[in-house]
């Protein structure tokens, strides 16, 4: 089975390599494809919060892994890649939950997204609460460690 994807739009910022921290200091747009017309975002702005799917596309096939230490570190137990939120993922989806921050025309600025300049972007889905998790968020006590100074 073959999938293609088309990008919706790609992403603005000064971060040109995919380091791992900070994050949140980082202002992101977000301009839409020139084939995408503008009524695709029409009402957006109503929303504070946006969930946005793009492709690491830097991301080569040989970095891809199944398993691993989060970021290489000895001290978090060997992890699953489903497990894990790296870029160096199967099929280089990443998935981010942002604040819409203006929308300017045919771009959106954000911020809290974890993509460097020139992603594509493959897909923009607004927050519902009601789509939001229900109860109590677990994870492993090394989430915690590793995301520290990541936003």
């Amino acid at each position: 089975m073959n999938i293609s994807l088309t990008p919706i739009a790609f992403v603005s910022n000064a971060r040109t390599a995919p380091t791992d921290d900070h994050w949140a200091a980082i202002p992101s747009e977000i301009t839409l494809a020139a084939h995408v017309p503008d009524e695709a975002i029409a009402s957006i702005g109503a929303f504070s919060h946006l969930e946005i799917i793009y492709w690491f596309d830097k991301v080569k096939n040989q970095d891809k892994v199944w398993s691993g230490r989060p970021r290489g570190n000895p001290a978090y137990p060997i992890t699953g890649i489903f497990a894990q939120r790296k870029k160096d993922r199967p099929n280089a989806l990443g998935l981010c939950t942002v604040e819409l921050i203006e929308l300017k025309a045919r771009t959106l600025v954000v911020s809290r997204l974890d993509a460097i300049d020139g992603t594509p972007v493959l897909d923009i889905k607004p927050v519902f609460r009601e789509f939001q998790p229900q109860g109590i968020i677990r994870q492993p006590e090394w989430v915690s460690d590793l995301m520290k100074q990541y936003w």
